[in-house]
């Protein structure tokens, strides 16, 4: 198992360097650049729009052997190396999604486990009913009832932003203030990605309650708290855990809409105003990054469903 999972790790290199070529060409051909309208103060902008000016593939060469070397490359919006201004917000983001995942299965795993046990109970069918409309809204939608609810109408938690802390705050009170500020965008996405966890434990309990090896240990007389967590769980819980890497693929996706909406500084608010200003080099490394993480979390779900189930093989 160690060599195949070697191997798809190896694979990950090409599978990026055509990635990268892909997104660098199609943002070398976007509409406008950094440079239009722009005075900037210290640099050599003819030498700027000199390099700008050759052909795509080009500056991929040379992007490609900075980058083997260390340099990302030069963000001419903030005037700063790529690495280090990526750098800077990369940990906000990590921190937003080790929280925002460990959220949704704190949700997810005690309502399905209900649900799968009490399946048709007035229990089982309000959690249905929640996960329906859950499935139906849009993030966005998830965002701005929040922000309504516990922002303004509660005044639970601040609506935007992370705490400027000063460096004499202890390493509690700063661990602290930066949870209070996540709770928000944490529950935001927690409570759109649990939905599906829900419903794949649910139905996952209720069909190894009829498997036979189950009905079996229960002639036995064994407990039914051991049925459950011996036998029936463990058989329940393998589609879930075996898509914990795509849960993080996931939240690649919805922390531009989360960051953007709670001004979260995170590399998904950074990939916005990137956007917005064709910050080039910046949108490329940071598509790059995405591309990497949702790939890992193929693999991490790959690892995972092998480990859980022997029968099962990677490729």
């Amino acid at each position: 198992m160690w060599n195949k999972i070697l191997r798809r790790s190896l694979l990950i290199i090409p599978q990026l360097l055509a990635f990268s070529l892909l997104v660098f060409a199609l943002a070398q051909w976007m509409p406008g650049d950094p440079l239009t309208g722009r005075i900037i103060q210290g640099m050599d902008q003819g030498s700027m729009t000199a390099t700008l000016g050759n052909p795509w593939y080009v500056r991929y060469l040379q992007w490609i052997g900075n980058m083997l070397n260390g340099d990302f490359g030069l963000s001419y919006t903030y005037l700063m190396p790529v690495e280090v201004l990526i750098g800077a917000r990369l940990s906000n983001t990590l921190f937003l999604a080790t929280v925002s995942l460990l959220l949704s299965y704190l949700i997810a795993v005690p309502l399905g486990i209900y649900a799968g046990r009490s399946n048709d109970s007035m229990g089982d069918k309000v959690i249905r009913l929640l996960n329906s409309i859950s499935f139906a809204l849009p993030i966005f939608i998830v965002a701005l009832v929040l922000v309504w609810l516990f922002g303004f109408k509660l005044e639970l938690f601040p609506t935007r932003g992370m705490p400027l802390l000063p460096e004499s705050q202890s390493a509690i009170v700063s661990i602290w203030n930066r949870l209070y500020h996540v709770v928000l965008p944490a529950l935001t996405f927690a409570l759109s990605a649990s939905a599906g966890n829900i419903q794949r434990l649910r139905s996952g309990i209720i069909e190894a309650k009829q498997e036979d090896y189950v009905l079996t240990a229960r002639s036995k007389g064994v407990p039914e708290s051991m049925v459950y967590r011996k036998h029936i769980f463990r058989k329940a819980s393998m589609p879930v855990t075996s898509l914990f890497g795509y849960d993080i693929t996931g939240f690649i996706g919805s922390s531009i809409f989360i960051e953007y909406i709670f001004s979260y500084p995170g590399i998904g608010r950074l990939f916005i105003s990137s956007l917005e200003s064709r910050d080039f080099s910046v949108i490329v490394v940071l598509l790059l990054t995405y591309g990497l993480a949702a790939l890992v979390g193929t693999l991490v779900s790959d690892i995972i469903l092998t480990i859980a189930d022997p029968r099962v093989r990677m490729r």
